[in-house]
């Protein structure tokens, strides 16, 4: 069984996911529902591989970690690293985000 804590802040994912694109909060409610694990999983598989293969038109490496949070709310094993790695990406992110604006602010006092 995994922790109730891995569980629970990828939860805390989902709702951070749901409040910075609100158009998509509807799809994560019903996608996140027991009921939908039929699609849900399908879904998953077919967005990580539109992710792998995001070299061809229209496929997106965004579809990988997406489809890795549909996989994780029913593969327990996956919710540990994915969600470490999206903590470690959202503050290297923060991080590249600040050293940039310092650059620029700098550049712009010579």
């Amino acid at each position: 069984m995994m922790a109730p804590k891995n569980s629970a802040r990828l939860d805390r994912q989902f709702e951070r996911i749901s409040r910075r694109f609100p158009l998509t909060a509807r799809f994560i409610a019903w996608v996140r529902k027991p009921s939908s694990r039929i699609l849900r999983i399908p879904l998953g598989i077919v967005l990580v591989l539109g992710g792998i293969f995001s070299f061809l038109p229209v496929l997106g490496i965004w579809m990988l970690p997406l489809g890795l949070l549909m996989l994780a709310i029913d593969l327990p094993f996956l919710q540990h690293p994915l969600n470490s790695a999206i903590l470690r990406g959202e503050r290297r992110f923060k991080r590249w985000r600040a050293d940039r604006r310092d650059r620029k602010a700098a550049a712009a006092k010579r």
